[in-house]
């Protein structure tokens, strides 16, 4: 059995589920059909989806509303890799994205109040209201950002992971990019180096098919990104990413060989933004077909028929926890709405460690 023997901790706000991955994991035979996953793991990726997708939704009407400044980039289609990868992995491992960074500390439990307080700058927010969209933080959820530079957290992932593996922890990062970042050299360096000294690290390329408005075609004649992890005998794989179960399975395998000791893993999440690259982007790079094509697989349809069919829940339950969500979205509004900006005097504070050094005086 791939993973006999050890636990998938899946963790969402203030619930711990525990399951065996010896039960839970499908095995490597993919023509043999999917081990069934628990009741508490289906209901966790439909209701970690869900909050993610209504927020999204609501921060973009916001946006609209000139609530919300500067740049704002939505997760709506990708959910998946976010709730997949959460579900596979355990408390304490580490987590660090790019500027597309909404979804990732709510999958993790971050309070949405938190997180729109973040959007809307104020003193409330995640990052105290000094980050914004693009650079949301939660220490206390193993959450590194939210990095506007395109690239530049490839490297701080692999850096996270081997102060993990310096301070043997058992734990490992789990590093995401957009398609663009891989053409970046950061990408190659951070890859060369982990694979060097088996850094316990995964590197998730979410793979939307667009950088910004430039398609995965237009950039490389390497259109399998996978395999750019290939040059370096990194074990690397392609995942439907619209599909949970398979992202769940995908992050699990890797988590496997970074905690015995085998390195980092660099997996191409096959995923789609049903939204523009960013609120100001008018979309004309791509077809409205091309769009409702992907709809057809949406990650929290697939999981919602399968909840149904399994009669895990009835539809019942399933409108309650929706309900119930839209209210923590309102509710996170309200929060955000009433909280104040920040001091002006808290802006040159958390830049850099104040220390006192006994040979320096005024």
């Amino acid at each position: 059995m791939p993973f006999g023997g050890c636990l998938a901790v899946v963790y969402f706000r203030n619930s711990i589920i525990v399951e065996s991955m010896a039960t839970a994991t499908p095995a490597k035979n993919k023509t043999k059909e999917k081990t069934a996953y628990s009741k508490e793991t289906y209901l966790f990726w439909f209701e970690s989806m869900m909050l993610m997708r209504r927020f999204e939704e609501k921060a973009g009407q916001l946006y609209g509303m000139q609530k919300i400044r500067g740049f704002c980039h939505l997760y709506i289609g990708q959910e998946a890799c976010a709730a997949g990868s959460v579900s596979a992995l355990r408390r304490g491992d580490k987590y660090i994205t790019a500027y597309r960074d909404h979804a990732h500390p709510l999958a993790l439990g971050t309070h949405p109040n938190k997180v729109m307080a973040e959007l809307y700058g104020k003193e409330t927010g995640a990052s105290k209201g000094k980050g914004g969209s693009m650079h949301i933080f939660d220490k206390e959820n193993h959450f590194f950002g939210g990095h506007g530079i395109v690239g530049a957290q490839v490297p701080l992932g692999a850096g996270i992971a081997f102060a993990e593996m310096y301070n043997n922890t058992g734990n490992l990062c789990i590093c995401y990019m957009g398609d663009g970042a891989v053409r970046q050299g950061a990408f190659h360096e951070a890859l060369n180096q982990a694979m060097l000294w088996k850094i316990p690290v995964i590197f998730v390329i979410e793979n939307n098919g667009y950088a910004m408005g430039t398609s995965v075609q237009r950039t490389s004649n390497v259109h399998e990104l996978y395999t750019l992890g290939e040059a370096y005998d990194m074990p690397s794989e392609p995942v439907d990413a619209m599909n949970v179960e398979s992202v769940h399975e995908a992050v699990a395998r890797a988590a496997e060989r970074a905690r015995a000791g085998e390195g980092p893993s660099l997996l191409e999440f096959r995923t789609y933004r049903y939204k523009g690259h960013s609120m100001s982007d008018p979309q004309k790079y791509r077809s409205k077909e091309e769009v409702e094509e992907y709809k057809h697989r949406d990650p929290i349809e697939q999981v919602r028929q399968t909840i149904l069919a399994k009669k895990i829940a009835s539809p019942e339950d399933l409108e309650a926890i929706e309900q119930k969500i839209n209210a923590q979205v309102e509710e996170s509004v309200k929060f955000a709405e009433e909280s104040a900006y920040p001091d002006p005097s808290e802006a040159m504070k958390d830049i850099y460690e104040q220390q006192d050094y006994p040979f320096i005086t005024d």
